[in-house]
């Protein structure tokens, strides 16, 4: 047995098979060139492929063993990152309580199939920034691969929590990503209109963009990540293509159905109490002393995020007046007069899919143009009241892929779809699948670690 698994054929023989169902797996035929090399290294061995090795030497140095396993741990973990599962940590509040801030996760990319990268030159163990800068990317734009999914063990389902590249994440201010370039266009816009507004002036929103987009720029570092160099977001999906969703009054309704509330979801509560809360009763209830002190409102006022069951312990404290949701506030996705939705009502909102031809008018281009021009690379123009798609009039668009409707499940306390818009089935990185650790960033020593969350599956 000894002889047959250190026979050089065999060993080329089975790595020559899990080569191949790779390459079947991926589905890129170029890869059959790496067949002659496999032969060489393992039968004739006329190219000295490990340079770092001295040839013809039994024993290395210690230094070219290092070198040699870390080599082998590098392509390895690559690998494994690039198709199979990656690490994520959660690091805001957007998902509680169904995640927590300081949850450690296991992505799966083979739960809906591995994306293949679009920039495959990149520093390994890095995303888009080298560690200690601010804006030196780790990757080059040298290649550029369109986008691929290979197979994998299923299609997103409705109430998925998902891993995705933000989709507005496209364009980044250096210094000031948070929130997010549109956003920072929209707020300077608005205070560009409201001081028109107040001189008596006259400026459309086009104007208002244009002046308020070359400020940004004059006056900051603007640059331009690919799809899998954007910031990685964590939410669950709530709409699939072809759906359509509605909100009203904070009840999110699928396809004309309500879809039943997650018992850990949050919304802000706008809470009056006779004296100030004992801070370490409401950490024991949950709620994380960042929610604390940044909900205290003064005057005996506190806003906090909190579940049902969070709400029925509040109402019974003796200090407690009142407990009201919290009034919905600003206009959000697309941003536009004919939909003048909030985040606690808007909808109808039919998801796209892929292959699904829509009549395409001056009333429902906010809703699409930013699929047709950035997410499906299209010139999207309006002139004189019609609209052009590759310099021809269009009054029809045809879906090229699936998108996706996001949100947080602390409902008030998350930048998702209803800020941003559908997410495109090219953003989508995994689907968070396993919980190895849990930090509580307010707690010291061993008693920061959530024993309870520890090595959980996700659902």
């Amino acid at each position: 047995m000894s002889r047959i698994l250190t026979n050089k054929w065999f060993k080329l023989g089975c790595v020559l098979f899990v080569y191949l169902l790779w390459t079947l797996w991926i589905g890129s035929w170029w890869l059959l060139l790496g067949v002659p090399v496999l032969f060489d290294i393992y039968i004739t061995k006329k190219v000295h492929w490990a340079f770092w090795k001295k040839k013809g030497v039994e024993k290395q140095t210690k230094t070219v063993e290092w070198i040699d396993a870390l080599i082998f741990a590098i392509i390895a973990a690559t690998l494994i990152r690039m198709f199979f599962f990656e690490a994520y940590t959660i690091p805001t509040s957007s998902m509680e309580k169904s995640m927590l801030v300081g949850d450690y996760l296991f992505v799966s990319k083979v739960a809906y199939g591995p994306k293949l990268p679009n920039t495959p030159l990149s520093v390994p163990f890095t995303h888009h920034t080298l560690p200690f800068t601010q804006s030196t990317k780790a990757y080059s734009d040298l290649i550029q691969w369109p986008y691929k999914r290979i197979a994998g063990l299923g299609e997103i389902k409705r109430e998925d929590i998902v891993v995705f590249n933000f989709p507005a994440g496209d364009t980044v201010v250096v210094g000031r990503e948070n929130p997010d370039y549109y956003s920072q266009i929209r707020g300077q816009e608005a205070a560009i209109r409201y001081v028109a507004q107040e001189k008596g002036l006259s400026v459309t929103p086009e104007e208002a963009w244009s002046i308020a987009r070359k400020q940004i720029w004059r006056e900051n570092e603007i640059i331009a990540r690919p799809v899998d160099k954007r910031e990685n977001y964590i939410k669950r999906c709530v709409g699939i293509p072809g759906d359509v969703l509605e909100m009203k009054d904070a009840v999110l309704y699928v396809n004309g159905k309500k879809l039943e509330d997650k018992d850990k979801m949050q919304y802000n509560y706008d809470i009056s109490v006779n004296a100030p809360f004992n801070k370490v009763k409401l950490q024991e209830m949950g709620i994380s002393m960042e929610d604390i002190n940044g909900g205290y409102m003064g005057s005996n006022h506190y806003v906090l995020p909190l579940t049902v069951e969070m709400v029925e312990k509040i109402k019974k404290m003796p200090n407690v007046l009142s407990v009201n949701h919290q009034e919905d506030d600003g206009q959000i996705f697309p941003y536009s007069p004919n939909y003048p939705w909030t985040r606690d009502n808007f909808g109808p909102l039919p998801i796209p899919k892929k292959g699904e031809t829509i009549d395409l008018t001056l009333e429902n281009l906010p809703l699409y143009d930013r699929i047709i021009g950035a997410y499906e690379e299209n010139k999207l123009e309006v002139k004189d009241s019609v609209i052009y798609i590759n310099g021809a009039p269009a009054d029809k668009y045809t879906f090229k892929m699936d998108y996706y409707w996001m949100m947080g499940d602390n409902r008030h306390n998350s930048a998702d779809s209803r800020y941003w818009g559908f997410v495109p089935e090219d953003h989508i990185v995994g689907k968070a699948y396993f919980i190895w650790l849990s930090l509580d960033k307010d707690k010291s020593f061993l008693g920061k670690i959530r024993w309870n969350r520890m090595f959980r599956f996700i659902h």
